[in-house]
């Protein structure tokens, strides 16, 4: 087939434009696809973490939640305390690591292990779940917060619990967490703000016998 002057010069364009530009292009390919095939390798080892992690879960939910009995005995206790360190060493970045780590600390305490249930819920307020599509767990941070000035307090450390309650707006966990501000407050001879403290926590919704026992008692003691 001949070719035409003009057919002959628009190949030599496409030569000299290829020459300047098609390194750069297959690279640009080459980056594109290798981007995409790191994603989807990526994605499907996110997975496969996430699949790993919700069984262990399972596990703990398994042993931490039984309908025929409300008591957990020694051996159950020490296996959700490992599978929760599981998690948190192999799935830290998974919401299972974090509610996981919330039956552990309630194991630690149970046992009397403050000091443990300490730490434990320290690391799950200590690191939130973060990242472009991750929707942060509210609830779960203010139920770690909670507890976590409750283990403080019955540590002995006033100061620390009454930081951890007074750094937060507790939202719905009101009552919870004005009940336990009282409690700090009875706790350094403040008897006054404490009062007010569990007079907020009814306020809020909590109408619990043991909160009604506290103010009576404060009663009593002015």
């Amino acid at each position: 087939m001949a070719i035409n002057a003009a057919e002959e010069e628009t190949i030599e364009s496409l030569k000299k434009w290829w020459d300047e530009n098609g390194k750069q292009l297959m690279l640009a390919i080459v980056v594109v696809v290798g981007g995409y095939g790191s994603w989807t390798l990526w994605q499907g080892s996110k997975t496969a973490s996430s699949d790993a992690a919700s069984d262990l879960y399972e596990e703990v939910l398994g042993l931490a939640i039984n309908e025929q009995t409300s008591t957990i005995n020694d051996e159950d206790a020490a296996q959700i305390i490992a599978l929760a360190a599981e998690l948190r060493q192999e799935h830290s970045s998974t919401i299972y690591a974090r509610y996981s780590a919330l039956f552990s600390a309630q194991q630690q305490v149970m046992a009397g292990d403050l000091d443990a249930a300490e730490e434990t819920l320290l690391w799950i307020t200590e690191n939130p779940l973060t990242g472009l599509f991750v929707e942060q767990d509210e609830g779960l941070m203010l139920t770690a917060n909670l507890r976590l000035g409750r283990v403080l307090l019955a540590n002995g450390d006033n100061d620390g619990a009454l930081a951890v309650v007074s750094s937060l707006a507790p939202k719905t966990f009101e009552a919870g967490y004005a009940e336990l501000q009282g409690d700090v407050y009875v706790a350094m001879g403040r008897i006054v703000e404490a009062r007010e403290s569990y007079l907020a926590a009814q306020q809020a919704g909590s109408n619990s016998e043991g909160l009604r026992m506290k103010l009576d008692n404060l009663s009593e003691d002015s």
